[in-house]
């Protein structure tokens, strides 16, 4: 029988050991390997946490054929953050043009994917199950913050103006870092812009948001802890042709 490659369960989790595995993942990816850090992280456990994870919905992926979680997504519907007080990237970007639009919002965060899924279907797959959590709770406002690796603005330049002059949310969606953090992201002018390499230098989940029609809002934020400079994407379902539909839904 000829191998068909991998297959993946996508699902909630559901217990504590459940969040305990998305936490090992997140660790492997944004402490081992991309040198992040939190005042919650557990290097004796090797988890990556924080105070949000428990108010919070975590999309697991799981390898049919090892049963190990290796990709991961977290989720905040607007009425939970209500219940907490914010939303996580809050402390990055003014969300009051959202929090003001009377739509159903839901935050993303803490994607990531094992290594050696990178580039396949995994990710493919985790999209669909978001596609359906969002269909069932009728989210019409997908947000959240996504990040370039590295904090020097210089290097990141290229894609950051690109992102800026090319895909800039319209003002009714246009979320803003906050002010004490804004990185302005308006740094080549267009007429500089190598377009080509800023998007080699744009990781995969930026792109993907870009492809399913997904805007950037103003400005940028410096992560230090996650040694990582930040862009807010935000995603209007409504917005969606239907080419975006089909991929985004899976067809």
């Amino acid at each position: 029988m000829p191998d068909t490659g991998p297959s993946f369960t996508v699902k909630l989790a559901e217990t504590e050991a459940d969040l305990q595995a998305a936490q090992r993942l997140r660790y492997d990816v944004f402490v081992r390997e991309l040198g992040g850090g939190g005042e919650m992280v557990d290097h004796d456990a090797g988890l990556e946490k924080d105070r949000f994870d428990p108010y919070f919905d975590h999309m697991l992926a799981y390898d049919d054929h090892t049963g190990e979680i290796i990709g991961v997504y977290r989720m905040l519907p607007g009425e939970r953050a209500a219940e907490l007080g914010q939303f996580y990237s809050e402390d990055e970007y003014d969300l009051t043009v959202l929090k003001n639009s009377g739509r159903k919002l839901l935050e993303l965060g803490r994607s990531c994917l094992h290594p050696d899924y990178r580039g396949g279907t995994a990710m493919f797959h985790l999209w669909n199950g978001l596609a359906v959590y969002v269909a069932e709770r009728d989210i019409e406002v997908l947000f959240g913050v996504a990040s370039f690796h590295g904090t020097d603005v210089a290097t990141l330049a290229q894609p950051l103006s690109m992102l800026y002059h090319n895909h800039l949310a319209p003002p009714e969606l246009r979320v803003r870092a906050q002010p004490d953090v804004f990185q302005s992201m308006n740094l080549v002018k267009p007429e500089a812009l190598d377009r080509r390499a800023a998007m080699v230098q744009v990781p995969a989940l930026i792109k993907a948001y870009l492809r399913l029609g997904g805007f950037v809002g103003e400005g940028a934020f410096i992560d230090h802890t996650f040694n990582t400079t930040d862009v807010c994407l935000i995603l209007d379902t409504t917005r969606m042709n239907e080419r975006q539909r089909r991929i985004y839904g899976g067809a």
